[in-house]
């Protein structure tokens, strides 16, 4: 199996892995934000948007059934609001890393963190004012707490993206020196 087939399925599983921990460890906040980045900057279009799902789903299995998220309606319907928002902020990361193409790789990266990071909030935000309540959460300390963990979480994962990176590299280099004619 060459490095380009298995690379981009155990990269998008280990980013489902690292959103299921953050999510035992931060319980009601998971970096979606940070997530939409490094998916835009790593994958296709099309991955980047079944793995912010995939974000998702995984973040609502682990809070229903390992957290134990109450099973009421309001809570549903958060949920929903999380897929929502969760792909949203990945679309518009998507738009912001690929309409920025001019720019070095970490103006992109930024700029598209914050677009990825506002439209997850006010989508959020829109949500708790026109139906379910709970603008409260939205002041700027619990916000800024937000945005720390997308930001730390991102930086997080591009390093991690360099880790796998350098081990793929060196797998292909491996591979190269392991030529038919030192087989035989």
């Amino acid at each position: 199996m060459s490095e380009s087939k298995w690379f981009r399925p155990v990269w998008l599983g280990l980013l489902v892995v690292i959103s299921a921990a953050i999510t035992i460890v931060f319980t009601c906040v998971t970096p979606f934000a940070a997530f939409a980045v490094i998916a835009a900057v790593s994958v296709p279009r099309r991955d980047a948007v079944l793995l912010a799902v995939a974000l998702w789903l995984t973040n609502q299995a682990v809070g229903f059934g390992l957290l134990h998220y109450p099973w009421a309606a309001p809570t549903l319907a958060w949920g929903v609001a999380l897929g929502v928002a969760a792909v949203l902020g990945t679309l518009a990361a998507l738009w912001t890393f690929r309409r920025l193409g001019s720019l070095p790789s970490l103006a992109r990266s930024v700029a598209a963190f914050g677009v990825a990071f506002a439209f997850y909030q006010l989508t959020l935000f829109a949500v708790a004012a026109m139906w379910l309540g709970g603008t409260d959460m939205f002041v700027p300390g619990i916000v800024s707490q937000v945005l720390v963990i997308n930001a730390v979480t991102l930086v997080g994962l591009f390093a991690l993206r360099q880790v796998v990176a350098g081990a793929a590299l060196l797998i292909r280099r491996r591979r190269a020196h392991a030529s038919p004619a030192r087989l035989a």
